[in-house]
């Protein structure tokens, strides 16, 4: 019996999974220099979730994590150096790439950080200097 709540990914080897339960808090696109080098693309599509709805369920002992800033806690596969997700402390959140769960569809709401964009986007999706508001930013919209 699946659980339509319940979605699954993992790393690039398959050595790591992650599962993720419920629904996440938003779904977008992030244009800043940190995401993108952590992606090498031009743009990061990510999944917000509260903490407790992420889980490693197989290959924990491999997971590696790097801390550039306060903002992120960014992990991988030890083995294939497959992304898995950032921890956000700041913000009280987990963005597991949106690659990462193949299952669950995307419905981006939104672009973060789009002052920073080397890949315009015409989506019809607001488009966020920085920031919302309410997580600490300017809540500037820019155009398109």
């Amino acid at each position: 019996m699946s659980n339509e709540n319940v979605h699954s990914g993992q790393c690039f080897c398959g050595a790591v999974e992650v599962t993720v339960t419920g629904e996440p808090d938003v779904m977008g696109y992030c244009h800043c220099a940190d995401c993108r080098a952590w992606s090498a693309g031009p743009v990061n599509a990510f999944t917000i979730w509260s903490p407790e709805a992420v889980r490693i369920t197989r290959g924990a002992e491999n997971v590696g994590s790097y801390q550039k800033t306060e903002n992120s806690i960014r992990k991988w596969c030890r083995t294939c150096g497959g992304h898995l997700l950032s921890e956000h402390p700041i913000w009280g959140v987990t963005d597991v790439a949106a690659a990462v769960l193949p299952d669950l569809p995307f419905r981006p709401a939104l672009h973060v950080n789009y002052a920073s964009t080397v890949l315009p986007m015409r989506d019809g999706l607001p488009k966020q200097k920085d920031f919302p508001a309410e997580m600490g930013g300017s809540g500037e919209l820019l155009p398109e």
